[in-house]
């Protein structure tokens, strides 16, 4: 994944983003939130926020939550801060050189964005870096143990450069684990026709 090659995507697909996978993106938000662990007070970091979804149903919920979202791309930064409370920070950042300070949030949430990071390794690392001994890592994505999903991934990885590739539940909660992350668990499940998968996880107190 060349850095421009999914900003150049995601920027022409801002603006009618929601519009055009509203149905996936509920499905997706909602997932998450049934395996996302959250009490008064939480600073919540969503890595990969897009338009902001998943943090404006957060932001919704409660307004005892601290929520911070960071995204490469400006364009769907720029959707994200018109539908959120103006006390949600937004950033531009990506995963594997997260510009935070050391242990600085409770949990790390990250949806539908996994498949396009290059260095997964680097990505988790800094995702444990950042959080709190203690804290939450919830990890949702595209689940390459459906045969839709395989097939999409065979597509994209042919025709897509932004693409990069799809997990297992397995290989996901594997790289987790190695990441230093205990408390492992994973649910792969179906939205719709779409494939999916949740790994939770706790950084070590």
């Amino acid at each position: 994944m060349s850095e421009p090659a999914v900003v150049r995507e995601y920027a022409e697909l801002a603006s009618g983003y929601d519009a055009r996978w509203s149905s996936y993106i509920y499905a997706s938000v909602q997932e998450t939130l049934a395996r996302l662990p959250r009490k008064t007070g939480d600073r919540i970091l969503d890595i990969g926020c897009g338009t902001g979804a998943l943090l404006a149903a957060l932001a919704a919920e409660s307004d005892d939550l601290q929520l911070q979202g960071i995204d490469p791309v400006p364009e769907m930064l720029a959707v994200a801060r018109r539908r959120l409370p103006e006390e949600v920070i937004l950033g531009g950042g990506w995963a594997d050189n997260l510009q935070l300070p050391d242990a600085c949030v409770d949990t790390v949430v990250s949806s539908s964005v996994f498949h396009y990071i290059r260095d997964p390794v680097r990505a988790l690392a800094e995702m444990h870096r950042v959080l709190v001994p203690g804290g939450n890592l919830v990890i949702t994505d595209w689940c390459r143990d459906f045969a839709t999903t395989r097939m999409t991934d065979w597509y994209l990885s042919m025709f897509n450069t932004a693409h990069f590739r799809t997990y297992g539940l397995a290989e996901l909660e594997a790289l987790v684990k190695d990441a230093a992350f205990t408390s492992v668990d994973g649910q792969r499940y179906k939205a719709g026709w779409w494939g999916l998968m949740t790994v939770t996880a706790a950084k070590i107190s």
